[in-house]
């Protein structure tokens, strides 16, 4: 801990240099001030809700949702590691929630937050497990309450390498909802008693999409549209190439093209123009007519409206190594799923999947064009769609959430948190 301590001070100045320099890329001070723990004083009784990244925010919303509606007297710190996750939340424009950027992980940033926010509880999504501020939350004997956890192979034996201070950072731990069975056992291994490992709780199968209405947004067929959804650097160029080989075959096929960040905008128009396509771009304001072949959908928190414009989906983060998104939304929407073979941050999920004849497979852009001629025919993407709803039906279980609001209830002594027949104790 303390060999932690002393490599995270010597980083501190660069954290420091990078917060001020997105601040002035943002144009405002709030990356900075947030980053040193400087947020408005919390008035009523606050949760910090921390969610890494844009994936971690849209799967937290259900269970933001259900706190809220449990107690209207509460309030919400929600904390984010990225400005597009911070732009995500910030639209939800609730009086209730308060975004901003996660202080630094350094113990002055971190005392400054809590003596401000005064948390009844530290609740966290996936996999962010941060020493200092797991430390700083068990001396201020605030209870850590860990939500759809992650824990990789990786991981878990790097934990192992340190089982004393693991022992030490994580006993703190009150509650543990692992997202499968694995992280589940993994979590134990390195040392967290299995009595406060809850069931397993898949987030983002809660937090699925439902299909939207399109017509007026996109004048494309749905069956003909391949939705290449949260892409990273390295697969766009790909994605481009196989649909123009399909595109060669069935003219009236269409991509959209949905940036896991927006601010690759640039580079990605560029691997467009390379190729000579028609296109369009969301963020600019320019509008999709039938000619246009690429849509660039560059904006936030309107994905909904891209897997129900798609009858077929390609995920995303799968043909690099960054673990795959999420198979949920696609499904939920009725759209056929394509992936790469990287799909470890869901591989329950996607194995599910594939049992089932749910999923199709691809490792470049000669298979990813072969795939899409094959699934451009409505009668199979609807059989493919219904079993793969069928196959990840189980990740969300009606009462899914139950078992992680009696311990939130529990860990914060607000019994109107948890469902009135499951609640810990009475209630006032």
């Amino acid at each position: 801990m303390l060999f932690y301590r002393l490599l995270f001070s010597l980083a501190f100045p660069l954290l420091l240099i990078r917060a001020a320099a997105e601040a002035l890329r943002s144009r405002s001070l709030a990356p900075l001030s947030e980053r040193l723990g400087l947020v408005p004083a919390a008035k009523d009784p606050t949760i910090w809700l921390h969610a890494a990244s844009v994936g971690e925010v849209t799967s937290v919303r259900p269970l933001i949702d259900r706190l809220l509606t449990a107690d209207p007297a509460l309030r919400l710190h929600v904390t984010v590691n990225t400005a597009t996750a911070r732009s995500l939340a910030a639209g939800w424009n609730d009086a209730r929630i308060r975004v901003a950027f996660a202080p630094l992980d350094h113990r002055l940033a971190l005392a400054r937050f809590l003596a401000r926010t005064r948390p009844l509880a530290c609740i966290t999504a996936e996999s962010e497990l941060w020493p200092n501020r797991l430390a700083a939350l068990h001396d201020r004997r605030i209870p850590v309450i860990l939500v759809s956890a992650r824990l990789s192979e990786r991981s878990a034996r790097r934990w192992a390498l340190f089982r004393e201070v693991a022992d030490q950072l994580l006993g703190p731990i009150a509650y543990l909802s692992p997202q499968d069975t694995a992280s589940a056992d993994r979590f134990s291994a390195i040392g967290i008693n299995p009595a406060r490992i809850g069931p397993v709780l898949a987030l983002k199968a809660l937090a699925a999409a439902s299909p939207t209405a399109t017509d007026a947004v996109l004048p494309f067929q749905r069956p003909f549209t391949l939705l290449a959804a949260s892409t990273h650097e390295g697969e766009d160029a790909v994605i481009l190439d196989a649909y123009l080989a399909a595109h060669a075959h069935q003219p009236a096929l269409r991509l959209i093209i949905a940036p896991r960040h927006p601010a690759r905008r640039d580079g990605i128009e560029a691997l467009i123009l390379a190729r000579s396509v028609a296109f369009a771009t969301r963020s600019r304001g320019q509008p999709a007519v039938p000619e246009t072949q690429v849509y660039l959908a560059d904006t936030i928190g309107e994905m909904p409206l891209w897997y129900a414009a798609s009858g077929m989906t390609f995920v995303g983060g799968s043909l690099v190594p960054k673990g795959g998104h999420t198979p949920f939304e696609p499904a939920a929407a009725g759209s056929v799923i394509l992936s790469g073979p990287d799909v470890a941050n869901f591989a329950a999920p996607f194995a599910a999947l594939r049992a089932a004849d749910a999923m199709t497979p691809v490792t470049d852009a000669a298979t990813l064009a072969a795939a899409l001629a094959d699934l451009a025919d409505p009668g199979l993407q609807r059989r493919r769609a219904t079993a793969a709803r069928a196959a990840l039906a189980p990740f969300a279980p009606r009462e899914a959430l139950n078992p992680l609001l009696v311990a939130i209830a529990a860990a914060t002594g607000r019994p109107a948190l948890a469902p009135a027949r499951e609640r810990p104790f009475p209630s006032d």
